[in-house]
């Protein structure tokens, strides 16, 4: 009678569900530049992260809860490209500024992926997770409003998050950095 290999420790298990959730989160953001939404299948996604389709199942579920996660994958690495940008700069409009060039930026680069969770945003976990991630947003740059001195900062912050996240549509739909647009979000808050 031959035995079966001892499980692995329950860390090494965990780090190895972590790495292939990324691998197939990885794949899903190399996809969006080529397919859009429709054209991402779990089929493909599986192909091109090297697993098979049942464990895509087991780490999501369904695509609607692959594409949320997508979202949040996409926005939180753009958070830290956001918070290096301004770190050490004080409340006010230089650190709205920096935002807002680097969202910007940072949604021209990944177009395809800016495009695919546009689409996704019919979904209604994304829309939950849009409403959730402009909530807090707008609460973090309310100090930047207080600091301009505007008589309701956080409706100000509220504003702003939205005339950025329109801004970055504007300059999907025309390929490339907006000079003048930028220009206008920036004197906003001037």
């Amino acid at each position: 009678m031959t035995s079966m290999p001892p499980a692995a420790p329950k860390g090494v298990r965990k780090e190895a569900m972590a790495k292939t959730r990324e691998a197939l989160i990885d794949a899903g953001l190399r996809l969006a530049e080529r397919t859009g939404l429709a054209g991402l299948s779990v089929n493909l996604i599986v192909q091109e992260a090297g697993v098979a389709k049942g464990t895509f199942f087991h780490h999501f579920g369904d695509r609607a809860s692959y594409l949320l996660a997508l979202h949040r994958e996409f926005h939180d690495r753009l958070n830290v490209q956001v918070q290096a940008a301004i770190d050490g700069i004080p409340p006010g409009s230089r650190r709205l500024t920096a935002v807002a060039t680097t969202y910007l930026d940072g949604c021209l680069r990944d177009r395809g992926v800016r495009a695919l969770l546009l689409e996704a945003r019919a979904e209604p976990a994304v829309t939950d997770e849009i409403a959730r991630r402009n909530h807090a947003s707008a609460e973090l740059c309310q100090a930047d409003f207080v600091a301009l001195k505007r008589p309701h900062p956080y409706e100000s912050a509220q504003l702003w998050i939205g005339m950025v996240a329109e801004a970055a549509l504007i300059e999907y739909q025309a390929a490339t950095a907006l000079p003048g647009l930028r220009e206008a979000i920036k004197r906003f808050v001037d």
